[in-house]
């Protein structure tokens, strides 16, 4: 009786332990009536060093995790600049606790078959994903290749899956190529690769999919910052490199600002900042991996597709705000694939919006679906999956169960309008 006294004690401290930074911590909607006024907020973030969770302009209401104490000087801040401002949440570690709750009644429940593929009722840590990916190279050797694009700063693998009936020596093939997981807190996007995994592998119905792509899928991009947020912050979105700042009082590189494209041009080059680009581009042993993988087989990436959360949109580039001279047709292909998603979303999800990245949501620079233009992939599109119940905010990036298994459903739905037309394109500009 005893050791079993002891063993629920423990595990409320285990998970007490593991949300304890952010108590107190506050989630606020900020208006603003001006862009000079959503300027001025966004750059608090560097200030003040606050998450904002969704940036804030005159056409729509932003929210800011803001910690205990810092929180009397950010109010202060936003009434002298006449900003209105109100608390959504007074404590975040009250919704961080009932996510671990949700998470651990949904796998009790989990009724997972024999079958080699992943369940879709919880979210699959590191170990579990890498494993399953040599599992399924070794259940089909005909159609799937594992490989080690290399090593996290953490020196963790980063593996990746080649799906291709030809071992990708069919060059007139187009490639897609998907990865998730660039941003470690955006959990809900690791379900989008490996629901396509599970459609082009294990349970596949449309076979085209499969005969006339060779596809490219990274599941998980940064494994440091991932299980970072599984054992100890949540809300963390960089990597986890060390030595860029004294006695490393702020870590991590936001990997979606430090790939080799126009970099450091509407990023940070504050450590603590959480868009901090890094010492240089494609700095990071990540980046370097995720580059290199992608720019093995470049002359053949038809479409390139970075999945992230929350806000559902489809966004491309390029971020600086300049169009790309396919402008129209990279449009027209992420309003179709948006029209596939809606479609069959749920009701309660807002319908997808499409457009440059730097009008819909704002300035960036050094990011993957960039990248993805720079080495000539004529489509390349940022994902960003809905927030937790429609969230806009904080809750955002929280996990219900309930949507595992259709957030990989209905982003598949969406992706395979992206790949057909990606293929007809690849064979009308090459005339095969």
């Amino acid at each position: 009786m005893y050791k079993t006294i002891f063993l629920i004690c423990l595990s409320f401290y285990v998970v007490f332990a593991k949300h304890e930074q952010y108590e107190g911590y506050a989630v606020y909607d900020v208006t603003v009536t001006t862009r000079e006024q959503g300027l001025f907020v966004n750059q608090l973030e560097e200030q003040l060093q606050i998450d904002i969770l969704s940036y804030v302009g005159p056409d729509r209401t932003g929210q800011v995790l803001v910690p205990k104490d810092r929180r009397e000087q950010f109010q202060n801040e936003l009434l002298n600049s006449g900003i209105e401002f109100n608390i959504v949440t007074e404590n975040v570690v009250e919704q961080l606790r009932l996510e671990d709750e949700m998470l651990a009644a949904a796998s009790k429940k989990s009724n997972k078959s024999s079958r080699i593929g992943l369940s879709f009722d919880t979210i699959h840590r590191y170990e579990v994903v890498d494993q399953y990916l040599v599992d399924l190279a070794n259940e089909y050797p005909d159609i799937v290749t594992v490989v080690s694009g290399g090593r996290s700063f953490e020196g963790r693998d980063i593996k990746y899956l080649r799906i291709s009936t030809t071992n990708f020596q069919d060059r007139t093939k187009p490639i897609v190529y998907m990865q998730s997981l660039l941003h470690a807190r955006e959990w809900v996007t690791l379900p989008a690769t490996l629901y396509a995994i599970e459609k082009l592998v294990i349970d596949v119905i449309e076979q085209d999919l499969l005969q006339d792509i060779d596809w490219i899928i990274v599941p998980i991009a940064n494994p440091d910052g991932y299980e970072y947020t599984h054992t100890s912050s949540r809300f963390w979105r960089k990597n986890r490199a060390t030595g860029y700042s004294a006695g490393n009082a702020c870590i991590g590189v936001d990997l979606n600002r430090n790939f080799n494209i126009l970099w450091g041009t509407a990023s940070s080059s504050n450590v603590c900042s959480e868009t901090f680009h890094g010492r240089g581009p494609s700095s990071e042993p990540e980046t370097t991996v995720l580059q290199n993988i992608v720019g093995q087989d470049a002359s053949r990436v038809e479409l390139f597709l970075d999945i992230h959360s929350f806000g559902s949109l489809i966004l491309y580039g390029w971020g600086t705000g300049t169009l790309p001279p396919n402008a129209l047709v990279i449009n027209y292909v992420g309003v179709i694939m948006a029209q596939a998603i809606d479609n069959v979303k749920w009701a309660s999800n807002a319908d997808y919006t499409v457009g440059n990245t730097y009008y819909v949501l704002y300035a960036a620079s050094g990011s993957a679906s960039d990248y993805g233009l720079g080495i000539g992939a004529p489509l390349s599109y940022t994902y960003e999956l809905p927030g937790y119940r429609g969230s806009s905010g904080l809750n955002g990036f929280l996990v219900d169960p309930d949507f595992i298994e259709q957030a990989g459903f209905e982003t598949w739905e969406g992706i395979k309008v992206g790949a057909r037309y990606a293929r007809d394109n690849f064979r009308r500009r090459h005339g095969y």
